[in-house]
């Protein structure tokens, strides 16, 4: 099956990111559409398109603009939550960086339909080169008049920001995300109220991924219609294109975007060519470390779309697909997935502070052949406690990831118990202090 280049159309084109290239190429031919309809009309557009939210949370788009609260006498913000931290997740760079101004567009798109004049653009810190082709672009797009006062000649004011982060996964969620660009401690709030009721500085808000607000242009171009029926199963409630990042153990890592329902199987081995060396393959995380990691049997009768890999006992989060083989040792991939969960908590709430440092220090014990019997139990009670207390996704998908490697390779974790040390062709890990 090949690919089905929306998104991603124009990525390789030379010199895509500057304005006159993209307006050659067809950018910013949905303004004309996007104005002669009312904002109200759009939001229904999105909602008949299918669009759910490619940053992990899989929430239909549309219906997330409709919660939008009215008559607060505040204003109302977009926000796009550019801060890709999630390992093994690399297309909204690659967006950002050779398509800002798609981007741009996307963010015309969504502030008509949301009746929002003030948009930001949370960005990574470490994509600095991103940040800087995001704000040429906007620079370009100010003095072409398709940003100000006026909206490629309509009466719609609109400006764009771009907010840098400094490096804290935390921030990928949502509310963490706002409270960072508020200049506060980047950590969750309190939900109930959610930010489409009372998000940035107590306004309504709409966040939503980089990803998503990319695919907003085409809907307007096309029809909410057209974007439903890319859709390999009918019967999916999660249509559409969708760009995934392929990496680990196959012949061709990298960037694709295929349509919703493509098969596992033709990924791992059409696409991506197959396991290289002749190695076979073992297991496949399909939607970035924090997702459960699921077995051959499991990911080869599975697809892409949100429900198919829900059914089959993960999810689709961010769309980063790691693939592992045969040679890979299940407990020292998810003791290096914990030691990450562990550095990042924002150590807001005890399960997720104490749970992941303690996670870390048990597989630590286990590898170096020092583990008993207690230890299962151990991890089995902490992923446990932090999948169902946690204040925040970020305990709760740490919890996910670890409780992957435990339900489907708990034969490898226990031969560590059973012959203490026993680790082929892997070290012990070396010594290692979690300081919090």
């Amino acid at each position: 099956m090949a690919e089905r280049r929306v998104l991603t159309e124009h990525l390789r084109t030379p010199n895509a990111y500057q304005l006159d290239t993209w307006q050659a190429n067809g950018g910013y031919s949905s303004l004309p559409t996007l104005f002669a309809r009312q904002p109200a009309e759009w939001v229904e557009e999105v909602k008949t398109s299918g669009l759910v939210g490619r940053g992990g949370a899989g929430f239909p788009t549309g219906t997330k603009w409709s919660f939008l609260a009215k008559g607060t006498g505040h204003p109302t913000y977009l926000v796009v939550n550019a801060d890709e931290s999630e390992p093994g997740t690399c297309h909204d760079r690659q967006l950002l960086t050779h398509l800002p101004h798609l981007m741009i567009e996307g963010i015309i798109c969504a502030c008509w339909a949301i009746e929002a004049h003030h948009a930001f653009i949370y960005i990574r810190g470490e994509y600095a080169y991103a940040a800087e082709r995001l704000e040429a672009a906007i620079a370009e797009a100010h003095a072409a008049g398709l940003l100000g006062q006026t909206v490629d000649g309509h009466d719609f004011p609109l400006r764009i920001t771009v907010h840098r982060g400094a490096g804290a996964y935390i921030c990928g969620e949502e509310t963490a995300l706002l409270s960072s660009l508020e200049g506060d401690r980047g950590q969750p709030r309190m939900k109930p109220p959610f930010p489409a009721v009372a998000g940035l500085y107590g306004a309504p808000t709409i966040v939503n991924n980089a990803q998503t607000i990319c695919s907003i242009p085409f809907i307007v171009r096309n029809g909410g219609e057209w974007f439903a029926g890319i859709n390999l199963e009918p019967e999916s409630k999660s249509p559409g294109p969708r760009i995934v990042s392929v990496s680990g153990h196959v012949e061709r890592p990298g960037l694709y975007e295929l349509e919703n329902g493509t098969p596992f199987r033709e990924i791992i081995y059409d696409i991506c060519g197959g396991i290289p060396n002749g190695r076979d393959l073992k297991a496949v995380i399909p939607g970035g470390s924090s997702m459960p990691m699921l077995p051959k049997d499991v990911i080869l009768e599975c697809t892409t779309s949100f429900e198919s890999i829900r059914e089959h006992g993960s999810h689709a989060g961010s769309g980063a697909i790691i693939v592992m083989d045969d040679t890979t040792h299940i407990p020292t991939a998810s003791w290096r997935i914990a030691k990450f969960y562990a550095h990042e908590s924002c150590g807001k709430c005890t399960p997720c502070r104490e749970g992941n440092p303690w996670s870390v220090k048990i597989l630590e014990r286990m590898l170096s052949g020092k583990g008993d019997a207690r230890d299962l139990r151990m991890l089995d009670d902490i992923c446990d406690s932090m999948e169902r207390n946690s204040f925040c996704a970020l305990g709760i998908a740490a919890a996910w990831a670890l409780a992957g490697g435990l339900r489907h390779f708990r034969h490898e974790f226990a031969a560590l118990i059973d012959n203490p040390g026993d680790v082929p062709g892997y070290p012990s890990p070396p010594t290692y202090t979690y300081i919090r």
